[in-house]
């Protein structure tokens, strides 16, 4: 194994090496020895380790001449490897929102279980372990940003030629990649979502209890009635606001990034107007009379941007949902709670794929068909077709023209 102290070679230089046998009172000792001409002192310097076996000692000189051949060990661990290349992993994702939680991953999470094991040596059983691992501990979200991580370093490995192939990038591809092993996941999103009106107004007088300010509740209104991500209800202005038309724009999202809030373009990049529906007009209402229109449209008690993690701790959320019989309800699932209800009430896929800003059609229509009501109704619209509106149709396990139906 590599050893984290070794001296390398410059890259390019020549290098000479041999090994050197030494009996003594604890058996046979075998010294490799590499020696250069450093480039730019002109000096000649070196290195050398013991090791057990000839063979073992071959193969520290042959990772000795790989890595002044490439610049690259192709021994050092994980730990090293990442010290290495520093953020250069990082090079293709967004610095502002995915960098953070893929960075928490890999420093929390893949660094202490797999950071002392050569890059070479993690096979994707040892992947698969670990990912078992963080699923005792983690949510879904958690787990997949820290395999998420853990490919883009793999990648970087292949790139310099450590390993010949990403034994990370199968696994994260898991069925089962962050899932509870006490429970099944979710079906759909339709079960993340509130039962019914009732429950989301206990919701808000909670928070607002809890929270001792108007705002909280303000915010689960506007997501539940809206289907925005809170931090799109975070980004929106007093401007964006359009009641005598009953039109919200969205177009921008606030949310803590690195080195502080960011305020960008909305996922995606894709501005949408949303319905303002008659039971959120007074709430807006209240919330632009008087003020300027690129003021915050919410703003927290001190004037700061209420974000999910805001939210989350000024109100005690887990306790409030937990009180309601909602264990488990996250900020997220209020943007649900608004898709669910305008599917159920007979928005049309297309145009509930615009409200939601989903690029996928596939995606909204997980909020279509609350249970089996629709294949029933189906099943019933077919049966009534095959006896009634076509009397020549065949009976079932009726033979004609010396074949079934159909055959």
């Amino acid at each position: 194994m590599a050893s984290r102290n070794d001296k390398l070679p410059p890259l390019g230089v020549q290098l000479t090496v041999d090994v050197e046998e030494h009996a003594g009172a604890r058996g046979t000792s075998y010294w490799a020895r590499v020696r250069w001409t450093d480039p730019s002192t002109g000096k000649r310097d070196g290195v050398k380790r013991s090791h057990t076996s000839r063979e073992a000692a071959t193969r520290w000189l042959d990772r000795m001449e790989r890595v002044a051949r490439t610049g690259v060990d192709t021994g050092q661990t994980l730990s090293a490897y990442v010290a290495q290349i520093g953020d250069r992993w990082a090079r293709g994702i967004d610095p502002t929102s995915t960098f953070e939680p893929y960075a928490a991953g890999l420093r929390r999470r893949v660094l202490p279980i797999l950071g002392h094991l050569p890059v070479a040596m993690i096979s994707a059983g040892l992947v698969d372990r670990a990912i078992d691992a963080w699923e005792l501990e983690h949510s879904r979200s958690t787990v997949k940003n820290t395999v998420a991580a853990l490919v883009l370093v793999l990648d970087e490995a292949v790139r310099d030629g450590i390993i010949t192939r990403n034994t990370a990038r199968d696994r994260a591809r898991r069925r089962t990649v962050g899932r509870s092993p006490t429970s099944e996941a979710p079906m759909s999103p339709r079960d993340l979502a509130l039962p019914d009106v009732a429950t989301l107004e206990r919701l808000v007088a909670g928070v607002i209890e809890s929270g001792r300010h108007p705002a909280y509740g303000d915010v689960v209104t506007i997501l539940a009635t809206t289907a925005l991500r809170i931090s799109e209800v975070s980004g929106l202005r007093v401007g964006d606001v359009d009641l005598r038309h009953g039109l919200l724009q969205v177009q921008r999202q606030t949310y803590p990034g690195r080195g502080g809030l960011v305020t960008k373009a909305t996922k995606g990049r894709r501005r949408r107007v949303v319905p303002v529906i008659e039971p959120l007009r007074p709430t807006l209402a209240r919330l632009v009379v008087g003020r300027e229109q690129e003021e915050r449209l919410v703003v927290g008690p001190r004037g700061g941007v209420i974000t999910t993690a805001t939210l989350r701790d000024a109100t005690n959320w887990d306790q409030i949902v937990s009180k309601l019989g909602l264990h488990g309800l996250v900020r997220h699932g209020l943007r649900h709670t608004a898709l669910t209800w305008m599917a159920d009430a007979g928005i049309e896929l297309h145009m509930l794929q615009r409200v939601a800003g989903h690029q996928d059609p596939a995606v909204t229509a997980r909020y279509l068909h609350p249970d089996t009501r629709a294949v029933l109704d189906a099943g019933a619209a077919f049966s009534r077709w095959w006896t009634g509106s076509q009397p020549e149709q065949p009976t079932l396990g009726v033979i004609t023209g010396g074949g079934r139906p159909g055959a």
